[in-house]
Order: structure tokens, then C-alpha cells, then sequence
């Protein structure tokens, strides 16, 4: 056993890692979720920073350490890779994401350069005070919130889903956020799908959600090929431990893909809750698309349609008068797109919590 001290701890790892200074062992378990101690092998110019416990993002240059986690990623628009079956000291491995998930990458982007490389020194450990100090592998599994088969109840929802990565969901989702909490609404937000990163609920925080919580809380590290329904329900059970007037959900990849979007939206349980979504969208391909699946397959109803195909009149007019959706750009209008969904939320709202000092009005 070694003690390493390191330069700082990839947000990922944030449940289970507080401290810089780690102890570390040679032996590698090699799965998702268990912590690593990481030595950068060099520096890069783009897709160089990662995201730390600090709630900050840290340009990483050759020589620093830290502590990151192993994980699978399988983005469009990023670095996909998965967990080596072997893994042992000296190893080289990628960053994945500036949440700090690494792993062996199978396919960079050409907008961003090959993965960093980084070289394994160790497994981070853990004294587990249940085991009469004995130490342990870190893993981000230990302790987490429980997945839930069955929701029985729950403060009403909204879904946020785009057609694709980088589709201004975030933005939707805390313009949404910001818009309630100012009619009187307290909001509880979370993220149930994509791979780990704090930076889009820490944007709903920030605008005035009272808890935030993502899948990593949940104990997953990417939310590829795994029954995330369970763990979506899990952490609307957490959420709504604060009592909450309405839940923002944000789902992270896009509508179609590996991320368990799909399996949400299909889940009866989770969606006889949901009061609204939201999609946004880059164009009108993605937008009709949207339409047809919620249609067709999801049997749901689209609140609003948002996203940069409403960012000027020609995305909002085909929208509005050939899909039949409501176009409402979160970037310029935020609270009305708020505004638009409080309807519903303040009939089922009003009961839960008379201070809501908004009218019926007014909405």
C-alpha cells in the first residue's frame, strides 16, 4: 500500500473521494465504477480540462495526477471507449469525458484530437469502518442511492430530451428551473442519463433549484447498457425527499442511441408523473422526428419545442404551423417557456402548497 498525493479529483469520483492525498494498491479491479490514481502522459490543446470535486474545470497538463474513474462512454458528438478487461500499474489509459471517466478509447472525434493519454499508478483505496478499518477498493457503487423497481408517487415531472448531444437541453432545462422557482414553485432538478458530469444540474442549482442529484449519485458512471429506468426512479425517489412542488428531469444524450433515454420514456411508471416535455433540437429533421417518436412510439403529447431550430422564424414558423408544436427559444425566452408548462403544474401544485402565489391569470 502506497500513499499518493495528487493535484486533485475528477468531479465523478466526488461521492466516494474527498481527499488528495490516496492511498493506493497495485491491484486493479477492473470494472466500472472503481477509482483510479492517474498520471497525465501529456498536454492538448483542445478537450484539456477536466471537471473536479471543487465544482471547477482544471486545465490538465503533462505530469499532474489525480484521481479519475474507469467507465464506458459511447457519445456522438465525443470520445466513445469502454473498461479493458486487464487492466495493471503502468497502463496506458484515455480520458473519456471532463467528468474524469476513463478507459481504453475505441473512437476519438475529429473535432477534438485523440483522447489524453494517462498512465495508471494505482487503485485508489478506501478504509471501510465496517470492516475494522480494513482497506478496500474506491468505487463509486459504495454507499450510492438504491435504484427503485416501482415509483408509487411522486411530485409532478418535466422531461427535457433533445434529438441529439449539444441541443441546448441544459439551457432548457435551467431557463425552466429559473422561470418556476420565480412563480413561486420549488423546484427539485436532476439529470438521468448520459455520462457523468456535474456541470448541467450544478446550471440548475445556480438557478434556483432547492436539490439537484444525477445518475452518478445513483452509482453509474455512463448510463450505457443498463436497465436505467431503475435508476431514473431512484433518483426521483431522492429528489422528491425534499419536498419538492415539481421535478425538472433532464435526460442527457439524445432520443435515439445507447444512453437509456428510450427505456424512460417507455417506462409507465415514470411517465404517468410526467406533466411535460420538452425537446429541443439543432434542426427541423431532428424536430419532426421528435414528433413522429412521441407519437408513435413514447404515446405522449410535446409540450414545446425548443433548441437551436427555434433560435429565428423560420425554425419557430415550420414548427408551429407545419408540425403543430409550440416553438419557444430557452436562450430568449426562458420564462416562457416556463410559462408555458405552469398550467398544468399549478392545478396539480396548488393543493400541494398554497403558497404558490402565482393565478390562474396570470398563467
Amino acid at each position: 500500500m502506497t500513499e499518493i498525493q495528487v493535484d486533485y479529483v475528477a468531479s465523478t469520483a466526488r461521492n466516494v473521494q474527498t481527499s488528495t492525498l490516496v492511498a493506493t494498491s497495485d491491484y486493479i479491479v477492473a470494472e466500472e465504477g472503481y477509482c483510479l490514481v492517474l498520471e497525465v502522459l501529456e498536454n492538448k490543446l483542445v478537450y484539456n480540462q477536466l471537471e473536479t470535486i471543487d465544482d471547477i474545470f482544471l486545465t490538465v497538463t503533462r505530469g499532474d495526477l489525480f484521481v479519475g474513474v474507469l467507465g464506458e462512454r459511447m457519445a456522438l458528438k465525443g470520445y466513445s471507449g469502454r473498461v479493458p478487461r486487464k487492466i495493471s500499474v503502468g497502463d496506458t489509459l484515455h480520458v473519456l469525458n471532463m467528468g474524469g471517466i476513463v478507459g481504453a478509447c475505441l473512437c476519438d472525434h475529429p473535432d477534438l484530437g485523440p483522447a489524453l493519454r494517462v498512465r495508471v499508478k494505482g487503485a485508489a483505496m478506501t478504509r471501510d469502518a465496517g470492516r475494522d478499518g480494513q482497506m478496500r477498493h474506491t468505487r463509486i457503487q459504495d454507499g450510492a442511492l438504491l435504484p427503485v423497481e416501482n415509483l408509487t408517487a411522486s411530485a409532478p415531472i418535466v422531461i427535457v430530451t433533445g434529438t441529439a448531444m449539444n441541443t441546448g437541453k441544459t439551457w432548457a432545462a435551467s431557463h425552466i428551473v429559473k422561470g418556476l422557482t420565480s412563480m413561486g414553485f420549488t423546484v427539485a432538478a436532476g439529470k438521468a442519463t448520459g455520462a457523468s458530469l456535474m456541470r448541467d444540474v450544478r446550471s440548475m442549482k445556480e438557478n434556483g433549484a432547492i436539490a439537484i442529484a444525477t445518475f452518478t449519485d445513483v452509482g453509474i458512471v455512463s448510463s450505457t447498457r443498463k436497465s436505467m429506468s431503475s435508476v431514473a426512479k431512484g433518483l426521483i425517489r431522492h429528489l422528491n425527499e425534499f419536498d419538492p412542488d415539481v421535478i425538472v428531469l433532464e435526460l442527457g444524450d439524445g432520443l435515439i442511441g445507447y444512453y437509456g433515454v428510450e427505456e424512460i420514456l417507455l417506462d409507465k411508471q415514470i411517465q404517468e408523473h410526467v406533466v411535460a416535455h420538452i425537446v429541443t433540437a439543432s434542426d427541423l429533421a431532428g424536430a419532426w422526428a421528435a414528433r413522429e417518436l412521441f407519437k408513435t412510439r413514447f404515446d405522449a403529447s410535446i409540450c414545446a419545442i425548443s433548441g437551436p431550430v427555434t433560435d429565428n422564424a423560420v425554425g419557430k414558423q415550420y414548427i408551429e404551423q407545419v408540425l403543430g408544436l409550440p416553438a419557444i427559444n430557452a436562450r430568449d425566452r426562458g420564462f416562457a417557456l416556463a410559462r408555458h408548462i405552469s398550467t398544468p403544474l399549478y392545478r396539480l401544485s396548488r393543493d400541494h402548497n398554497p403558497a404558490i402565489a402565482i393565478s390562474p391569470v396570470f398563467v
